[in-house]
């Protein structure tokens, strides 16, 4: 008789998928603060030994859903740019900043990736574990466009750190913005200008 039975490795990915699942939609939606470990092991359908054993505590649950966060903001970001067929790489990295500002209009993004990640994790780590995602982005666009010709030879990181720094500083603006669609459209604009202002001849 076949029994069809997962594998430990299966069910632990499964315990972790539910609760990262569940701490996304309950600290995008409430805040870090006002989430309690029993709330998300209730909608996980899980233990609460399950997430301590998984995560050690709140922070741990809470850093991997951050993680997770900038995992899939990116992973969007590099598959609809990809969809378009650019390859000009300074229009992609324009187009990247307003697929990125998209992501902001949405609350729980908001929530967990702007407002709570810097206060839980701490500044430093917050800059830290998002270079691991958008930032390398960043910088192999602006490495093709200086291989491409289009921007001078220079170094690359100080000039991504630039860029990073502006489309965060954008990012809270959308977040904070009264009308998120029209504050993303005019700060886009803005940040079109400083792109091209990395051109040659810029």
């Amino acid at each position: 008789m076949n029994v069809n039975r997962r594998t430990q490795a299966e069910r632990t990915a499964a315990t972790r998928a539910a609760l990262i699942a569940s701490g996304r939609k309950l600290f995008g939606t409430h805040g870090y603060a006002d989430v309690g470990t029993q709330a998300v092991v209730a909608d996980a359908g899980v233990t609460r030994g399950a997430l301590y054993h998984q995560f050690g505590d709140k922070r741990g649950l809470f850093t991997a859903v951050f993680d997770a966060a900038e995992e899939q903001l990116v992973a969007d970001v590099v598959a609809r740019m990809a969809e378009t067929g650019e390859a000009d790489p300074l229009r992609l990295l324009k187009l990247g900043i307003r697929i990125f500002l998209e992501a902001f209009t949405d609350s729980t993004v908001n929530m967990i990736v702007l407002v709570d990640a810097p206060a839980v994790l701490g500044w430093k780590e917050w800059r830290a574990r998002g270079e691991q995602y958008g930032f390398a982005m960043v910088e192999e666009l602006l490495e093709a466009a200086v291989d491409s010709g289009a921007v001078a030879e220079q170094p690359l990181r100080p000039l991504a750190h630039i860029a990073v720094g502006a489309l965060d500083e954008a990012a809270l603006y959308v977040s904070g913005a009264d009308d998120p669609v029209t504050a993303r459209d005019d700060v886009t604009r803005a940040l079109d200008r400083v792109v091209d202002s990395f051109a040659l001849g810029g």
